[in-house]
């Protein structure tokens, strides 16, 4: 039997180390969009893109590292992530390639 993706789908941005609220929700409700096959999406503030994901598992611990590409204020930009589900939401660490790095906390949207 195969394992259930816990981390797909729709998870509302509530919490990031580097930027407010206010900057999170600018244009839309920050989110990150996990789907099935491995791609998926994301935005806060002027920060959005297109992920490539797996979840990988070490000893105990599973969780999903991605890969990112997209734009910050319409200025390319990538960088890489990670996220784990942690009870009820979503924990991880964001990263721009060459630049800032935060961590942030999401719920799953209903």
């Amino acid at each position: 039997m195969k394992n259930r993706n816990l981390y797909i789908g729709k998870w509302r941005i509530i919490e990031m180390e580097m930027w407010d609220q206010e900057f999170i929700d600018m244009e839309t409700e920050g989110y990150f969009l996990f789907e099935k096959g491995g791609s998926g999406s994301f935005q806060f503030g002027l920060v959005q893109g297109q992920i490539d994901y797996r979840i990988e598992k070490t000893g105990e611990v599973e969780r999903l590292e991605f890969s990112w590409e997209g734009q910050d204020e319409n200025d390319e930009a990538l960088g890489r992530g990670w996220a784990l589900v942690k009870n009820d939401h979503l924990e991880g660490r964001f990263f721009f390639h060459l630049g800032d790095d935060s961590w942030f906390k999401a719920i799953k949207s209903r």
